[in-house]
């Protein structure tokens, strides 16, 4: 993957058969949301809970292809930070997005008294489970990260830092808040044209000042440091891997990111773009099953 390629690539993974079981449940509960002021939190189903959040300017649709079959054994609890999938901005109108979000989801899951669940996040929901196991220890059970990195601003460079890229995630930030609506989705979102499509409409959906915020906070968050320590806990990283030319480079990039936690699981997708539940459902299907059967 070319350098220009891998900018465009981190400026929207920070932006913007099924599930395995072994008897059948009873019928899922019905869905009941609440609004944080920095995120909604939608619920359905019975049994050991599991979080999902998706990324930058993603609705929890993303996870559509997994929830019904999921939640006939365990109670899923999907996070929206409030902007996105035509929400309003709420809290998420000032700065401070994503270290509110983790708080709100943190302080949510302490209330109803859920402790140490199993938590999958996307790209910048990938970090958010990063941070919330950082943050909040007993908020995170078990971790399955889908392709993020604790710090995305080493795709610039592998020397780089907040500090060298600071430049230029303010300069992201400020073309999707100033700039033209979206035409098509940024590259490398997926290996699909509908799959392409759909990315298209969330970002169309979302409040882009709440979008160009998120990114600006996500290329400004290092969490290299933390890699051993957010290992106290079972970790997978699921992570894309769209040819056979840049295999190679991304599985360094991977292998690198998460040294500090030799227990970690990486496993690689192949023939995918950054939209893996998108690209391979049926693969994403059973790395979850697997995931939350370990």
């Amino acid at each position: 993957m070319k350098p220009v390629r891998l900018l465009a690539f981190a400026a929207f993974a920070c932006l913007v058969p099924q599930v395995a079981r072994s008897e059948p449940a009873a019928t899922p509960a019905a869905a009941t949301e609440v609004r944080l002021p920095h995120i909604s939190i939608r619920e359905i189903g019975r049994g050991d809970p599991v979080v999902l959040i998706p990324g930058l300017a993603t609705p929890r649709a993303v996870w559509d292809g997994v929830v019904p079959d999921l939640a006939r054994n365990h109670r899923v609890i999907l996070v929206q930070v409030n902007g996105f999938g035509g929400d309003p901005a709420g809290a998420n109108a000032e700065p401070g997005i994503l270290a509110g979000a983790v708080a709100d989801l943190a302080g949510w899951l302490a209330a109803n008294r859920i402790g140490h669940p199993a938590v999958v996040g996307h790209s910048m929901g990938g970090l958010m489970g990063m941070m919330l196991a950082r943050d909040h220890p007993d908020a995170v059970g078990k971790l399955l990260i889908v392709d993020a990195l604790p710090f995305f601003g080493v795709i610039m460079g592998p020397n780089a830092t907040v500090e060298t890229v600071s430049a230029t995630a303010a300069s992201l930030r400020d073309s999707i808040r100033n700039g033209p609506p979206a035409a098509a989705a940024p590259p490398n979102m997926s290996n699909s044209e509908a799959g392409n499509r759909q990315v298209l409409e969330w970002l169309r959906a979302s409040d882009r000042n709440v979008a160009a915020e998120a990114l600006y906070e996500d290329l400004g968050t290092d969490l290299r440091g933390d890699v051993a320590a957010i290992g106290d806990r079972p970790i997978t990283v699921a992570y894309a891997v769209p040819s056979a030319a840049s295999a190679e480079m991304i599985h360094t990039l991977y292998r690198q990111a998460y040294a500090a936690d030799p227990d970690a699981r990486l496993v690689p997708v192949e023939s995918s773009a950054h939209f893996i539940m998108l690209d391979q459902p049926q693969r994403f299907a059973a790395i979850l099953a697997e995931f939350l059967g370990r």
